[in-house]
């Protein structure tokens, strides 16, 4: 079985509400209004303590975890949480205190702890809120990106979603021996902020997800794998027996691994692993990283980072996309960006503070890059997985990587990894306990293909990436 093709999504079987902002339909025991009026309050009570600016935000989470293993029920979880924070300024002083508590008293209380913590603070010359031409402000802090969509699951059908996705894992072939259980998640959450710079904004959001981890085999040689899917509407996610299936498949796989010798030969990173690398790029280009020195892509704008077949675009307003937002979490305008054009680093990932440490504009940054794309200009529509194992011929096929091993620092690589060796491009046999090695610089450069097989993992969407040539430390 070659792997790498991610199932196809079909209709769950318990329908999502329609996406409703009524407090009575949605879960929520706050409205909007009611947040609003948080918001202004909070705002109010630090102008009158004497603050020259602030900022807050008042959040609620509601949710259900369900799981199970070998068919019965291992816990169900519950969690609602809500949560009000606030930011004061005292000129260059900064000072933050957050409550669970909404009552007007410690609303009170929050905003004073605030308040007192700036006047104790040094003065940072790069601290305070956006500018105020960054901000987005009326029309552009409302755009809906259709981010909430509810789901109706109780437990028991959580549960029953659960056992079909294991009892398919199970079913798939004799050498399914157990299971590490499946489960099934329903979360949605939504917020209000605002600043004395005129920002206000907030919206509803919702992230649902379905897992199952099967082992086959029995013995010395056991082998465990994954499948899962996770979208903001659950009438989007794949069906449970979908991913039962494909996860019993991919277990299966890997049964029979062996060591290899080490060696130095081309790698495919599977598409599901290929979006760790351009989250690599945008740990070492993000402003916290480049204003501390603390990255090996110091003063990489407008230089060649990758080979020129090599774009990265982002696009923050994708309807449903897991990385979509209107405004940053600092209440800045979002926008589309050109991020790497023909290789070349067109813009870093900059935040209001980490931008005036480096005599920069913010970007729309703060909270971290939204629904990225790697793309090459050589990649064919039918370059999916197998025609992208023939261009990797001989070498490295790899699906499960582990450990930390990467120093943004120094831009070492260095990571314990497991896939399948293959030679005159067909798998000729799985893999394990092998490590590969490189440095992320030459690694960016050696892209040499990337597949047509692309993937959305979590806010970055690429297909699987082929390198020239790694480091493999075998037996």
């Amino acid at each position: 079985m070659i792997r790498g093709h991610s199932p196809t999504h079909h209709n769950m079987a318990v329908k999502p509400s329609k996406s409703s902002a009524s407090k009575a339909s949605n879960g929520f025991s706050y409205s909007r209004e009611q947040f609003q009026s948080l918001i202004e309050d909070t705002l109010g009570l630090a102008r009158k303590l004497g603050a020259t600016d602030a900022g807050a935000e008042v959040s609620e989470g509601v949710g259900l975890s369900v799981s199970v293993r070998k068919g019965k029920l291992e816990s169900v979880e519950r969690n609602r949480d809500k949560s009000i924070g606030v930011t004061v300024y005292l000129g260059q002083r900064r000072g933050n205190a957050s409550t669970s508590d909404f009552s007007p008293a410690s609303l009170e209380q929050t905003v004073r702890a605030a308040y007192d913590i700036a006047r104790f603070t040094a003065e940072d010359p790069v601290a305070g809120l956006p500018d105020a031409e960054d901000l987005a402000l009326g029309k552009a802090a409302t755009r809906d990106l259709d981010l909430f969509h509810p789901w109706k699951v109780n437990a028991d059908q959580a549960a029953e979603l659960a056992r079909r996705a294991e009892a398919a894992a199970l079913s798939v072939d004799r050498r399914i021996t157990n299971s590490e259980g499946a489960s099934v998640s329903a979360q949605q959450s939504h917020f209000f902020s605002g600043n004395t710079r005129g920002f206000r904004g907030g919206y509803d959001s919702s992230r649902h997800s379905l897992s199952v981890s099967p082992i086959a085999g029995r013995g010395n040689d056991m082998q465990r794998d994954f499948w899962y899917t996770s979208e903001r509407d659950a009438r989007d996610m794949a069906k449970p027996e979908v991913v039962g299936r494909y996860a019993a498949e991919r277990a299966l796989s890997r049964l029979k691994s062996r060591k290899i010798a080490t060696c130095e030969v081309p790698v495919l990173f599977e598409n599901t692993l290929a979006a760790g690398l351009l989250g690599a790029y945008v740990q070492a280009t993000s402003g916290g990283a480049l204003y501390r020195k603390a990255t090996f892509l110091l003063d990489s704008l407008g230089k060649p980072i990758f080979p020129k077949h090599i774009d990265v675009l982002e696009d923050p307003h994708i309807l449903k996309g897991k990385g979509s937002a209107p405004f940053d979490d600092e209440g800045v305008l979002t926008r589309k960006r050109s991020i790497v054009k023909g290789g070349v680093t067109q813009t870093y990932f900059l935040s209001s503070y980490s931008a005036r440490k480096l005599g920069m504009k913010t970007t729309g940054h703060a909270g971290g890059s939204q629904n990225l794309t790697l793309k090459s200009k050589l990649t064919r529509p039918g370059d999916d997985l197998p025609a992208m194992l023939k261009k990797l011929g001989t070498g490295l096929f790899v699906t499960e990587l582990m450990g930390q091993g990467v120093n943004y620092v120094t831009g070492d690589y260095s990571r314990g990894a497991a896939g399948y060796w293959v030679e005159n491009g067909e798998i000729a046999f799985p893999v394990q306990e092998i490590t590969i090695a490189g440095h992320l610089g030459e690694m960016f450069q050696q892209i040499v293909a990337v597949g047509a097989d692309a993937y959305t993992y979590g806010s970055k969407t690429v297909g699987s990436i082929l390198l020239e040539k790694m480091k493999i430390a075998g037996h």
